[in-house]
């Protein structure tokens, strides 16, 4: 039997990007200018990703707008050109950030098919208090065989703005049901990536396309991790989700108007709710059989962008 309950709420969220690049590493803008942009388009919280380099931007804090810190590291085949070799990408995010972690050799040093010794090292980092996110595995070159034994990930990548900007290689969908289908309980985030190479609001700006909203309780270093420890966020590429909640039963989506209501499945069958285009729906409900496996909610719009859920586990939804 399912309890009822509220899986993200009405109201509430924080808009951020949890991928972010600035001239720490190879990015063009400052973490300041980085900071106004985003705020200009009402986002609340920025993950600072810098590749190999971790930075606390504890300076940019404000009561509007929270920094996380973060770094991005990466392993990759030796040997090899750079455009055929693969190679895994991963954020650490810093749940519990210091000046003193700035000292930290955090960068993995063993070779890329040494899958125990990944292993080990998330395991390391998340001892150390880091939440780790597995990173745009299409643009990676990586296949069932690179990510199907990872172990103790936070979330994945489902969406990347900057690598769907580069070539298309943006959304993975089909990757990150294999890994729920490997028995990894991780969540799905979309991200920008984005390095500022071009003008924001162009055809080629790889800025404001993929976001997380967050259900936090405030606007707070400790609420934001918890929050995302807990799964209260979701996904997307522009749509909103308005609520989704079990009651008596029936799974209960709102969202923003969209053209495509869809709740998917460990196993093959779905639930969907779906208009003719140039219509719009914002509600579909669902009875579920407590037989689903997990489950999660995806939307699309009149313009084909998407948002969702990560996955939520009958399981772990059933009361005791």
């Amino acid at each position: 039997m399912l309890k009822d309950q509220v899986l993200l709420p009405k109201t509430g969220f924080y808009k951020a990007n949890l991928h972010s690049h600035t001239v720490v590493s190879d990015g063009r803008f400052t973490p300041e200018e980085a900071k106004a942009a985003y705020q200009k388009e009402g986002y609340s919280i920025v993950a600072f990703t810098d590749h190999r380099k971790y930075v606390w931007h504890k300076e940019l804090d404000s009561e509007d707008f929270l920094a996380l810190a973060a770094v991005e590291v990466d392993l990759t085949e030796q040997g090899k050109d750079w455009p055929v070799s693969k190679t895994y990408h991963l954020n650490l995010f810093d749940t519990a950030p210091s000046p003193q972690r700035e000292e930290l050799d955090l960068l993995p040093h063993f070779a890329y098919d040494d899958k125990e010794a990944l292993n080990q090292y998330i395991a390391r980092m998340n001892e150390l208090g880091f939440l780790v996110c597995y990173n745009h595995p299409y643009w990676s070159l990586q296949n069932y065989d690179d990510y199907k034994d990872l172990r103790g990930l936070f979330a994945m990548e489902i969406y990347n703005h900057g690598c769907e900007v580069e070539g298309l290689y943006g959304f993975n969908p089909q990757s990150y049901d294999e890994m729920l289908r490997t028995g990894q309980r991780l969540g799905a985030l979309a991200t920008d990536d984005n390095h500022n190479a071009c003008p924001l609001n162009g055809p080629e700006g790889d800025s404001f396309g993929g976001f997380v909203q967050i259900a936090a309780q405030r606007l707070d270093y400790p609420s934001v991790i918890q929050a995302l420890r807990e799964n209260r966020f979701y996904w997307s590429m522009g749509p909103q989700l308005k609520g989704v909640e079990i009651q008596d039963g029936l799974l209960k989506i709102h969202s923003s108007p969209v053209e495509k209501i869809f709740v998917k499945l460990e196993n093959r069958n779905y639930y969907r709710k779906q208009v003719l285009p140039g219509e719009s729906l914002e509600y579909a409900e669902f009875p579920l059989t407590g037989k689903e496996g997990w489950l999660r909610v995806e939307v699309k719009d009149s313009r084909g962008l998407l948002a969702g859920t990560s996955a939520f586990f009958i399981d772990q939804l059933a009361a005791d």
